[in-house]
């Protein structure tokens, strides 16, 4: 096992590898270092590194940070997103890789996502075209009712047809959402009110709708689709840079790649570098700016904040590992306990545990309506649907105390039969049609 009970790790703070909480560490490298120490028997003991780098070699051979504490004996392991490199390798010894990243792109959403066959539908949220649609079929439904229990809009349904059946209904409703309108119009006060509720309605909705659109349209006048280096490469319009002195610049300027080469000619010439990765994070939210950077950081990002995407195409594929003096029988350990997690499924679960997304959207950006912000306009149109349906039914009542006045009948049992005449379907009306031909015929 380890010869060695008491092991001094360094480590550097990173969110979400390692940070810290009140007086305690956490993040995925210290619950790796736990999950280790548990397999190996070991006990543990961290320290910050003086100098808060990983790990680079001066010009002179010397080596600094996290790599050079290891290399003079100052710890005995350096676990944190340290890469696997040959010249690493050749002066500390290196395990398995514990993670894998690559060089990839990060950029707003509305750069990388191309335009779509129904992105007219974009302006609202479909929680929104669901309660549109809903609206529709219960206006429609209620012109049909209220036509037909209103004695103003059909006085005599024994004998006279209804001109609101459902199917004009629809028509009609469909009309005013496109402000055409399609006659005939409700002739009842009930009805009026319930057509002026749904064109007010309508008003509203489209014009909130064509603002959105035309938003979202302005946007995109000068929208690109990158999903890869070779769009980036080929356009001029998205500036786009890594972080200065990274080993992402370094894996562009080594590069005998000609189309990386070219990315790297564009960022030395434009001097589009950033110096931190939050900054490069900044930017990318800001839009006209495509970060490049290790994937796994960039995945970071985009758990985050919800405007932020990663390209699919990852290149310079690479491992992360845990770094000990070259020659310690510790390594060969170390990469058999990390295997053996990853075997497991312990590796996948720390990294969906600390890259959950936490997504945080920035509502001022947002360029779908919220179902909330037409809240009020369904509110008055509801309103409006059961106040003339109100009004319809004490129309009929009206009428049916009359009748039961004329007729020394109670007004419940006029009303019954009223709305049994008027509800029924036009079917209903067939045997007494039958009746009026025979007595012709006769």
């Amino acid at each position: 096992m380890i010869s060695k009970m008491d092991t001094n790790a360094a480590w550097v703070i990173q969110e979400p590898y390692t940070t810290v909480k009140g007086t305690q560490l956490e993040g995925f490298c210290m619950d790796l270092l736990s999950e280790v120490a548990k397999k190996l028997g070991f006990k543990y003991r961290v320290h910050l590194v003086k100098d808060s780098s990983y790990g680079r070699q001066d010009e002179s051979g010397n080596w600094n940070g996290m790599i050079g504490e290891v290399v003079r004996g100052e710890a005995d392991l350096a676990i944190a997103p340290l890469t696997l490199t040959a010249a690493r390798e050749k002066v500390v010894g290196m395990t398995k890789p514990f993670m894998q990243t690559g060089v990839s792109i990060l950029l707003r959403k509305d750069i990388s996502e191309g335009t779509g066959f129904f992105d007219f539908l974009s302006p609202f949220t479909a929680e929104t075209w669901v309660g549109i649609l809903i609206a529709y079929l219960g206006t429609a439904a209620c012109i049909f009712v209220v036509t037909r229990l209103s004695p103003c809009e059909w006085s005599q349904p024994q004998s006279e047809e209804n001109r609101f059946s459902f199917l004009h209904s629809l028509w009609y409703t469909a009309g005013a959402l496109t402000l055409q309108g399609a006659g005939p119009h409700p002739k009842a006060v009930s009805g009026r009110i319930i057509c002026c509720t749904w064109w007010l309605f309508t008003i509203v909705l489209l014009a909130s709708y064509f603002s959105n659109l035309s938003s979202s349209k302005t946007s995109d006048s000068t929208q690109l689709t990158i999903k890869g280096f070779d769009d980036l490469a080929n356009q001029d319009v998205i500036q786009y840079g890594c972080l200065a002195g990274s080993s992402t610049l370094a894996f562009f300027k080594n590069s005998n790649n000609p189309l990386y080469r070219r990315i790297y000619e564009h960022m030395e010439r434009t001097k589009s570098f950033v110096s931190s990765m939050d900054e490069g994070v900044r930017r990318a939210k800001e839009g006209n700016f495509a970060f490049i950077g290790e994937s796994v950081s960039l995945d970071l990002a985009v758990a985050r904040y919800c405007e932020l995407v990663r390209a699919h195409e990852v290149v310079g594929m690479r491992g992360y590992s845990i770094a000990a003096a070259l020659g310690s029988p510790i390594i060969k350990n170390l990469s058999v306990a990390i295997l053996q997690l990853s075997e497991a499924g312990e590796l996948a679960y720390l990294r969906s545990k600390w890259w959950a997304s936490s997504c945080i959207a920035d509502k001022a950006k947002s360029s779908a309506a919220q179902p909330h912000s037409l809240k009020g306009m369904f509110l008055v149109l509801s309103l409006g649907l059961g106040l003339g349906a109100l009004l319809a039914v004490l129309e009929l009542t009206s009428k049916s105390r009359r009748r039961a006045a004329e007729q020394k009948k109670s007004c419940c049992t006029v009303l019954t039969e009223e709305l049994s005449l008027r509800l029924r379907t036009s079917d209903a009306n067939k045997p007494q049609e039958n009746v009026d031909k025979d007595k012709e015929k006769a």
